[in-house]
């Protein structure tokens, strides 16, 4: 069997022991089996020993209070979200398993690219740790540095930008000139477009050269083309992991709709994330994320920093009922292994 979720010793707040310990075991037994919880089976769990009695007792306290509830006219109960929430704020911290651990580290050891196509691999790869779908949101970079640029000559009118930003990404943009240029020209300009934008970022203006020359009509052209890229490299690129999976964890053929629907909407899915992004690993359950669509859901958020400076975010959406420890701890080591790939060195 699967190791189950276990509550920290830490003083609980509001419930008693008993009431915590019992708490724990319908939250745990609805995970398992997505089925209404009964007393029996919570008075069977090693961990709660005391009668069935006194725990349709203390069921009926839990759900007065708001942290059960019973569907329907069915004998068994089910957590609230307020329930999930004191699940959560008293759940001991997880580790990944031993096979995920290698997973990860493989994955990290052998990838390579620009930022886009490792934020696109990170996403599948979260969505295989977990089995839930995943969100990773990767910042805009007009604020970014340029390390490098480079201008390939393709033919005598028609170049190749090639920008290197100091967050990882790269982006290759097309000059196409209306006069001739020579290699020696494009070496050249290449030189003096170096020396002009290194260090600079996208949102500054930099003073191009105003002769008339074949090289500095080059360096005018590819500023140009860079500068007016600018508004489309500013906003934050979001990539979905295993879409499929919606339909296999939510109950509902209208919920699955309405989750689709979101994730279809790279503007919400950015938005949620950073709502809920707060430091470290945070978690949203059901309605807390603001998004009624979204009530049956769960949402956990871990930021991917640089420098100290937040430049993205892995997410995981699931039912209320997901596998809260298992899968906090992989956005949180997802996370921290797209920090240390971004803020070292990683190829190109």
């Amino acid at each position: 069997m699967a190791r189950r979720a276990k509550l920290t010793d830490a003083p609980a707040i509001g419930l008693d022991e008993r009431k915590a310990t019992i708490l724990e075991a319908v939250v745990n037994e609805h995970i398992d089996t997505a089925q209404p919880v009964g007393s029996s089976a919570i008075a069977a769990n090693a961990d709660v020993a005391v009668s069935s009695a006194t725990v349709r007792s203390e069921m009926v306290a839990l759900e007065r209070e708001g942290y059960l509830a019973q569907p329907h006219t069915s004998a068994g109960r089910v957590p609230t979200d307020k329930g999930y929430r004191y699940f959560v704020d008293h759940l001991e911290a997880g580790v990944l398993g031993v096979a995920q651990q290698r997973q990860l580290g493989e994955f990290f050891a052998h990838v390579r690219g620009e930022v886009e196509d490792v934020l696109e691999q990170t996403a599948t790869l979260l969505s295989q740790l977990t089995n839930y779908t995943s969100v990773v949101v990767g910042a805009g970079h007009s604020n970014a540095t340029i390390l490098s640029v480079q201008l390939v000559n393709l033919d005598a009118r028609h170049h190749l930008l090639v920008t290197v930003f100091n967050d990882g990404t790269v982006t290759k943009h097309s000059v196409l000139a209306n006069f001739e240029a020579s290699h020696l020209d494009v070496a050249e300009a290449s030189r003096q477009l170096n020396a002009l934008l290194i260090g600079t970022s996208l949102d500054l203006t930099v003073q191009v050269p105003s002769r008339t020359d074949v090289v500095a009509r080059l360096v005018r052209e590819s500023v140009a083309v860079l500068h007016a890229e600018a508004p489309t490299l500013e906003g934050e690129q979001v990539y979905i992991g295993g879409s499929s999976r919606v339909a296999q964890v939510f109950d509902g053929v209208e919920t699955v709709r309405q989750v689709l629907a979101i994730l279809e909407q790279e503007l919400l899915v950015v938005s949620l994330v950073e709502d809920v992004l707060g430091q470290g690993v945070s978690v949203a359950i059901g309605s807390e994320h603001g998004f009624e669509p979204l009530s049956s859901c769960a949402v956990i958020v871990a930021p991917v920093t640089l420098e100290g400076e937040s430049v993205g975010a892995v997410g995981l959406l699931g039912p209320t009922r997901m596998k809260y420890r298992e899968v906090m701890a992989a956005a949180e080591a997802v996370s921290a292994h797209l920090t240390q790939h971004f803020g070292g060195d990683h190829g190109g």
